[in-house]
């Protein structure tokens, strides 16, 4: 089989390994894909809006380990062991597009973004430079372009992130880099002890980010909220000045428009205020 794969697709043996594969069935995989999507179709899509079926064929762990037979081997499996895999896959999933599916954060089936993203999927781009993705480094450009404008700014920059948690821990970063730009080449050593600021309604992810970059957990001054779960503005400011006090460098708060527990918006404008009267970076987190 290997000498039939050398000849038929010029590939490169060295020691018994083929150096420029792996070489694949061009057509098995056409079939497979068309194959997948029916499933995708008919499991996922049309059933989306389907109350009669279940929000999730609920099994215990290791009950579903069984099923799915999840041991991972050296060598792979027809395509249609793999179809069946698709098909447990979707069945024992949650349908966070069921119509009872019930979360506070997401849920639901948005059926353009589905083909954008298989699309995306398909091409594989990597969005770094305009010769490798053309279109979707304009569309990038496009999308940071509107949202700025939501804002009110009249120019601005961005990136895309992962998530909350990661959005958080960059904002952190850029703070940080902005009260001290010498920390990019010296490193933590010799600054002193930095400080920053959260209501007790913040998300769990600016501790994360306080360990990750160095600054340390103890050094979150969590702000009280009032009875509706907003950051109160006269509690920041005494926290500021008490980090002042003992002799700390505070640098940034972090403000939350919809906390995760309550939904609650802290009050930006006056936050903002004390921000801009000690000189501390404001970031917003929305979630």
């Amino acid at each position: 089989c290997k000498q039939e794969m050398l000849q038929k697709k010029n590939a490169v043996l060295v020691d018994g390994v083929i150096l420029n594969g792996p070489i694949m069935d061009s057509k098995a995989g056409e079939k497979f894909v068309e194959e997948a999507c029916k499933i995708i179709m008919e499991e996922v899509v049309q059933k989306a809006d389907d109350v009669t079926e279940k929000v999730c064929e609920w099994q215990a762990p290791e009950t579903l380990k069984q099923i799915l037979d999840l041991e991972m081997r050296d060598t792979g499996e027809c395509h249609q062991k793999i179809l069946q895999l698709c098909r447990d896959v979707i069945k024992y999933s949650v349908k966070t597009n069921h119509p009872r599916f019930f979360n506070q954060l997401y849920a639901g089936i948005d059926y353009y973004s589905l083909v954008a993203r298989f699309i995306t999927e398909a091409l594989n781009p990597s969005v770094y430079t305009y010769e490798v993705s053309p279109v979707f480094l304009l569309v990038e450009e496009a999308v940071i372009k509107k949202m700025i404008e939501f804002i009110g700014w009249e120019e601005g920059d961005g990136i895309f992130n992962p998530g909350g948690s990661v959005s958080n821990m960059y904002a952190m970063n850029l703070a940080r880099y902005k009260f001290c730009p010498e920390i990019k080449e010296k490193g933590l050593s010799g600054l002193p002890r930095l400080v920053l600021f959260a209501s007790e309604e913040c998300h769990y992810s600016m501790k994360k980010a306080a360990s990750f970059l160095g600054i340390g957990t103890e050094n979150v001054y969590f702000i009280k909220t009032d009875e509706r779960g907003k950051m109160i503005p006269e509690e920041l400011e005494k926290q500021v000045q008490r980090a002042r006090k003992e002799g700390s460098a505070p640098f940034l708060v972090c403000a939350t428009a919809g906390t995760t527990v309550l939904g609650a918006f802290d009050p930006l404008d006056k936050i903002a205020d004390v921000c801009e009267k000690h000189g501390l970076w404001l970031h917003v987190d929305v979630s």
